[in-house]
Protein backbone atom coordinates (compact mmCIF):
# COMPACT_ATOMS: atom_id res chain seq x y z
CA UNK A 1 0.00 0.00 0.00
CA UNK A 2 2.93 2.33 0.62
CA UNK A 3 5.93 3.19 -1.47
CA UNK A 4 8.58 5.90 -1.57
CA UNK A 5 6.18 8.41 -3.07
CA UNK A 6 3.43 7.77 -0.52
CA UNK A 7 0.11 5.98 -0.96
CA UNK A 8 -0.31 4.38 -4.35
CA UNK A 9 -3.46 2.34 -3.88
CA UNK A 10 -6.39 4.68 -3.26
CA UNK A 11 -8.96 1.91 -3.43
CA UNK A 12 -7.22 0.04 -0.63
CA UNK A 13 -6.86 3.29 1.30
CA UNK A 14 -10.61 3.97 1.07
CA UNK A 15 -11.39 0.45 2.21
CA UNK A 16 -8.98 0.51 5.14
CA UNK A 17 -9.92 3.94 6.44
CA UNK A 18 -13.67 3.92 5.70
CA UNK A 19 -14.38 3.05 9.39
CA UNK A 20 -12.45 6.17 10.40
CA UNK A 21 -14.64 8.29 8.11
CA UNK A 22 -17.81 6.78 9.57
CA UNK A 23 -16.58 7.24 13.14
CA UNK A 24 -15.86 10.93 12.59
CA UNK A 25 -19.17 11.42 10.76
CA UNK A 26 -21.20 9.85 13.56
CA UNK A 27 -19.28 11.80 16.19
CA UNK A 28 -20.12 15.11 14.50
CA UNK A 29 -23.67 14.03 13.66
CA UNK A 30 -24.41 13.53 17.36
CA UNK A 31 -23.94 17.28 17.82
CA UNK A 32 -26.13 18.31 14.88
CA UNK A 33 -29.85 18.49 14.10
CA UNK A 34 -31.65 15.55 12.53
CA UNK A 35 -31.92 17.36 9.21
CA UNK A 36 -28.21 16.74 8.60
CA UNK A 37 -27.84 13.57 6.53
CA UNK A 38 -25.17 11.21 7.79
CA UNK A 39 -24.62 9.90 4.23
CA UNK A 40 -23.76 13.41 3.02
CA UNK A 41 -21.18 13.76 5.76
CA UNK A 42 -19.68 10.36 5.01
CA UNK A 43 -19.47 11.22 1.32
CA UNK A 44 -17.71 14.50 2.12
CA UNK A 45 -15.40 12.62 4.48
CA UNK A 46 -14.47 10.10 1.81
CA UNK A 47 -13.53 12.98 -0.47
CA UNK A 48 -11.35 14.32 2.34
CA UNK A 49 -9.76 10.88 2.68
CA UNK A 50 -9.00 10.78 -1.05
CA UNK A 51 -7.42 14.21 -0.81
CA UNK A 52 -5.32 13.03 2.13
CA UNK A 53 -4.18 9.99 0.14
CA UNK A 54 -3.19 12.11 -2.85
CA UNK A 55 -1.25 14.64 -0.77
CA UNK A 56 0.23 12.28 1.76
CA UNK A 57 3.98 11.75 1.47
CA UNK A 58 6.41 9.64 3.51
CA UNK A 59 4.36 9.38 6.72
CA UNK A 60 2.95 5.95 7.49
CA UNK A 61 0.62 4.01 9.75
CA UNK A 62 -0.66 5.98 12.72
CA UNK A 63 0.91 9.12 11.34
CA UNK A 64 -1.18 8.85 8.19
CA UNK A 65 -4.33 8.18 10.24
CA UNK A 66 -3.78 11.39 12.20
CA UNK A 67 -3.24 13.36 9.01
CA UNK A 68 -6.23 11.73 7.29
CA UNK A 69 -8.51 12.42 10.27
CA UNK A 70 -7.74 16.13 9.97
CA UNK A 71 -8.52 16.15 6.24
CA UNK A 72 -11.69 14.08 6.71
CA UNK A 73 -12.98 16.29 9.50
CA UNK A 74 -12.16 19.44 7.54
CA UNK A 75 -14.09 18.17 4.51
CA UNK A 76 -17.12 17.43 6.67
CA UNK A 77 -17.05 20.87 8.29
CA UNK A 78 -16.81 22.47 4.85
CA UNK A 79 -19.92 20.51 3.84
CA UNK A 80 -21.73 21.76 6.95
CA UNK A 81 -20.78 25.35 6.20
CA UNK A 82 -22.06 25.04 2.65
CA UNK A 83 -25.29 23.41 3.83
CA UNK A 84 -26.01 26.26 6.25
CA UNK A 85 -27.31 28.38 3.39
CA UNK A 86 -29.67 30.72 5.24
CA UNK A 87 -28.35 34.28 4.63
CA UNK A 88 -26.98 36.16 7.61
CA UNK A 89 -29.65 38.85 7.21
CA UNK A 90 -32.34 36.20 7.58
CA UNK A 91 -30.65 34.81 10.68
CA UNK A 92 -30.60 38.30 12.16
CA UNK A 93 -34.32 38.63 11.49
CA UNK A 94 -34.97 35.24 13.07
CA UNK A 95 -32.99 36.27 16.13
CA UNK A 96 -35.08 39.43 16.41
CA UNK A 97 -38.18 37.24 16.35
CA UNK A 98 -36.68 34.90 18.96
CA UNK A 99 -35.83 37.83 21.23
CA UNK A 100 -39.36 39.22 20.96
CA UNK A 101 -40.88 35.81 21.68
CA UNK A 102 -38.56 35.23 24.64
CA UNK A 103 -39.40 38.65 26.12
CA UNK A 104 -43.15 38.16 25.69
CA UNK A 105 -43.03 34.66 27.14
CA UNK A 106 -41.42 36.08 30.26
CA UNK A 107 -43.98 38.87 30.47
CA UNK A 108 -47.12 36.90 29.63
CA UNK A 109 -46.21 33.52 31.08
CA UNK A 110 -47.50 31.83 27.90
CA UNK A 111 -46.81 31.61 24.18
CA UNK A 112 -47.45 35.01 22.58
CA UNK A 113 -49.74 35.32 19.58
CA UNK A 114 -48.59 36.55 16.17
CA UNK A 115 -50.23 39.90 16.90
CA UNK A 116 -48.32 40.16 20.20
CA UNK A 117 -45.01 39.39 18.50
CA UNK A 118 -45.63 41.81 15.64
CA UNK A 119 -46.47 44.60 18.09
CA UNK A 120 -43.37 43.91 20.18
CA UNK A 121 -41.25 44.16 17.02
CA UNK A 122 -42.98 47.35 15.92
CA UNK A 123 -44.37 45.71 12.78
CA UNK A 124 -47.81 45.32 11.30
CA UNK A 125 -49.17 41.78 11.34
CA UNK A 126 -48.80 41.59 7.55
CA UNK A 127 -45.16 42.75 7.72
CA UNK A 128 -44.40 40.24 10.47
CA UNK A 129 -45.95 37.39 8.51
CA UNK A 130 -43.94 38.40 5.44
CA UNK A 131 -40.79 38.28 7.57
CA UNK A 132 -41.73 34.76 8.67
CA UNK A 133 -42.24 33.71 5.06
CA UNK A 134 -38.88 35.16 3.99
CA UNK A 135 -37.26 33.21 6.85
CA UNK A 136 -38.79 29.95 5.60
CA UNK A 137 -35.38 28.27 5.66
CA UNK A 138 -35.17 28.73 9.44
CA UNK A 139 -33.40 25.90 11.26
CA UNK A 140 -33.44 24.89 14.89
CA UNK A 141 -29.62 25.10 14.80
CA UNK A 142 -27.31 27.27 12.73
CA UNK A 143 -23.67 26.41 12.08
CA UNK A 144 -22.67 29.62 13.85
CA UNK A 145 -24.37 28.33 17.02
CA UNK A 146 -21.34 26.09 17.42
CA UNK A 147 -18.98 29.09 17.76
CA UNK A 148 -18.52 31.25 20.80
CA UNK A 149 -18.96 34.98 20.30
CA UNK A 150 -15.65 36.79 19.80
CA UNK A 151 -13.93 33.43 19.53
CA UNK A 152 -13.00 31.93 16.19
CA UNK A 153 -12.49 28.50 17.70
CA UNK A 154 -15.10 26.04 16.45
CA UNK A 155 -17.34 24.06 18.78
CA UNK A 156 -15.89 20.93 17.18
CA UNK A 157 -12.33 22.16 17.69
CA UNK A 158 -12.85 22.01 21.44
CA UNK A 159 -13.72 18.30 21.35
CA UNK A 160 -11.12 15.63 20.69
CA UNK A 161 -12.32 12.59 18.75
CA UNK A 162 -12.78 9.68 21.10
CA UNK A 163 -14.71 6.43 21.26
CA UNK A 164 -15.17 6.83 25.00
CA UNK A 165 -18.55 8.27 26.08
CA UNK A 166 -18.46 11.43 28.16
CA UNK A 167 -20.98 11.05 31.04
CA UNK A 168 -21.40 14.83 31.37
CA UNK A 169 -22.11 15.22 27.64
CA UNK A 170 -24.54 12.30 27.73
CA UNK A 171 -26.36 13.91 30.66
CA UNK A 172 -26.46 17.28 28.93
CA UNK A 173 -27.78 15.68 25.75
CA UNK A 174 -30.53 13.94 27.71
CA UNK A 175 -31.47 17.20 29.41
CA UNK A 176 -31.59 18.92 26.04
CA UNK A 177 -33.82 16.23 24.54
CA UNK A 178 -36.16 16.49 27.53
CA UNK A 179 -36.26 20.29 27.23
CA UNK A 180 -36.94 20.03 23.48
CA UNK A 181 -39.83 17.60 24.04
CA UNK A 182 -41.35 19.95 26.62
CA UNK A 183 -40.87 22.95 24.34
CA UNK A 184 -42.66 21.19 21.49
CA UNK A 185 -45.52 20.22 23.82
CA UNK A 186 -45.94 23.89 24.75
CA UNK A 187 -46.22 25.09 21.15
CA UNK A 188 -49.65 26.38 20.08
CA UNK A 189 -51.71 23.44 18.83
CA UNK A 190 -51.49 24.20 15.11
CA UNK A 191 -47.73 24.69 15.23
CA UNK A 192 -47.31 21.51 17.26
CA UNK A 193 -49.36 19.57 14.71
CA UNK A 194 -47.37 21.10 11.86
CA UNK A 195 -44.03 20.08 13.39
CA UNK A 196 -45.33 16.55 13.96
CA UNK A 197 -46.53 16.19 10.38
CA UNK A 198 -43.30 17.63 8.96
CA UNK A 199 -40.67 15.90 11.09
CA UNK A 200 -42.40 12.72 12.29
CA UNK A 201 -44.67 11.90 9.36
CA UNK A 202 -42.24 13.48 6.84
CA UNK A 203 -45.00 15.37 5.02
CA UNK A 204 -43.95 18.29 2.83
CA UNK A 205 -45.32 21.79 3.33
CA UNK A 206 -47.83 21.50 0.50
CA UNK A 207 -49.28 18.30 1.96
CA UNK A 208 -49.46 19.89 5.41
CA UNK A 209 -51.27 22.89 3.93
CA UNK A 210 -53.88 20.59 2.40
CA UNK A 211 -54.48 18.87 5.74
CA UNK A 212 -54.66 22.16 7.67
CA UNK A 213 -56.72 23.92 5.00
CA UNK A 214 -54.21 26.75 4.51
CA UNK A 215 -51.80 27.79 1.76
CA UNK A 216 -48.26 26.46 1.54
CA UNK A 217 -46.95 29.97 2.22
CA UNK A 218 -48.97 30.05 5.45
CA UNK A 219 -47.43 26.74 6.49
CA UNK A 220 -43.99 28.29 5.83
CA UNK A 221 -44.89 31.18 8.15
CA UNK A 222 -46.11 28.87 10.92
CA UNK A 223 -43.02 26.68 10.60
CA UNK A 224 -40.67 29.66 10.91
CA UNK A 225 -42.62 30.90 13.91
CA UNK A 226 -42.52 27.46 15.58
CA UNK A 227 -38.74 27.32 15.07
CA UNK A 228 -38.47 30.80 16.58
CA UNK A 229 -40.48 29.71 19.61
CA UNK A 230 -38.33 26.63 20.11
CA UNK A 231 -35.07 28.52 19.78
CA UNK A 232 -36.33 31.15 22.24
CA UNK A 233 -37.44 28.46 24.70
CA UNK A 234 -34.21 26.47 24.41
CA UNK A 235 -31.92 29.47 24.82
CA UNK A 236 -29.11 28.38 27.11
CA UNK A 237 -29.22 24.72 26.12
Amino acid sequence: MYNASGLNDKEQCLKEYAPLVKRIAHYLKAKLPGSVEIDDMIQAGMMGLLEAASRFDELRGAQFETYAAQRIRGAMLDELRQSDWLPRSMRRDMRRIEQAIHKLQQQLGKSPTETDIAAEMGLTLAAYQQLLFESRGAQLFYYEDFHEQDNEESFFDRHELSNEPDPLNLLQDERFRTALVEAIKDLPERERQLMGMHYEQEMNLREIGEVMGVSESRVCQLHSQAVGRLRARLKGH
